[in-house]
């Protein structure tokens, strides 16, 4: 299974389990700090080639050390970066990840990340794979304009498209996104994306809003699992019950694991179960990359749960 990755790449910041959550005047301490590589599209490309998928990432960098670092971590992960572009006139992108055992915040510099346009996506990187993925729509504003080009391109070469928005940091959730669904085949937001993006705060009627008869939507909402529809009802899967160390980039590992059984045609609600296997072990260890599971650590936890050990 080939998979291209078009999307941003950064160093993550990460400033582990913070006390108190820092406001204007005040310092507060956290436990622990670490420089890692992160970005939704890289922790996503790195969890399915963890999970042996051969991935395809085309991106834009600075020639700079940060991203001397993001291409570093990836090819070290088994990442093709062939597709990736160093740009002297541009810096690349660093995030400060401000964590708890249960949620994070995000400071972010976005440089390198506004610079990738749907041009820079080659007809052969495309021709070459059997599923593009897409994440950081708000983010990426230069691939922005051309996505739904991008998607009808992939589409015409016979490839899935999957697509995870991430949030908006204008909070201005612009109905541009909607009319490239009918280009998405996967569509994967997370709950405050979900209800900010549909104006509705009820998940059901949310996902029903968002039905245009092509894309499924599977929304994730962190320990009470993910849901999506189909035919005639309301698919939930509930989350693992994991200690949680670290949230960064567990919403981007579920998108991994759903993606990786969800190409092998398993279905989607195994598709779901498998993310949120992916999704909970990535949460044990520090960093987005870090604790994301091979196939076969996810399939030891799927047969745990099924046992009710």
């Amino acid at each position: 299974m080939k998979i291209l990755v078009a999307g941003e790449l950064n160093v993550d910041l990460v400033l582990q389990n913070y006390r108190t959550f820092p406001t204007l005047g005040q310092e507060v301490l956290v436990e622990d700090a670490s420089l890692t590589l992160g970005s939704s599209s890289a922790i996503c490309a790195s969890g399915l080639a963890k999970l042996g998928n051969s991935v395809v990432f085309a991106g834009k960098l600075g020639r700079d050390w940060w991203g001397d670092l993001c291409l570093e971590w990836l090819q070290k992960l088994g990442v093709d970066c062939l597709a990736v572009l160093r740009d002297h006139a541009i810096k690349t992108s660093i995030t400060a990840s401000i964590t708890s055992r249960s949620d994070l915040a995000l400071v972010t510099f976005p440089g390198s990340t506004a610079e990738l346009r749907a041009s820079n996506i080659r007809d052969q990187d495309l021709q070459r794979c059997s599923h593009l993925h897409v994440s950081s729509f708000f983010l990426q504003t230069g691939l922005r304009a051309g996505l739904k080009n991008l998607f009808r391109r992939a589409h015409d070469f016979g490839l899935t498209t999957s697509l995870d928005p991430g949030f908006d940091p204008y909070e201005q959730w612009d109905h541009d996104l909607i009319d490239i669904l009918s280009e998405v085949d996967i569509f994967l937001p997370n709950e405050s994306e979900l209800a900010a993006i549909t104006h509705k705060t009820d998940r059901e009627e949310a996902l029903r809003m968002l039905d245009n008869g092509r894309t499924i939507t599977v929304a994730k909402f962190g320990t009470d699992g993910c849901m999506t529809l189909q035919p005639g009802r309301v698919l939930h899967v509930p989350a693992f019950r994991v200690t949680t160390l670290d949230t960064t980039g567990a919403g981007d590992s579920f998108n991994a694991g759903f993606l990786h059984s969800w190409l092998r045609k398993e279905g989607i609600e195994a598709a779901m179960i498998f993310g949120t296997a992916c999704g909970a072990l990535s949460t044990l260890t520090s960093g987005g990359t870090t604790g994301q599971p091979t196939e076969q650590q996810a399939r030891e936890l799927l047969q745990t749960a099924s046992k009710g050990d």
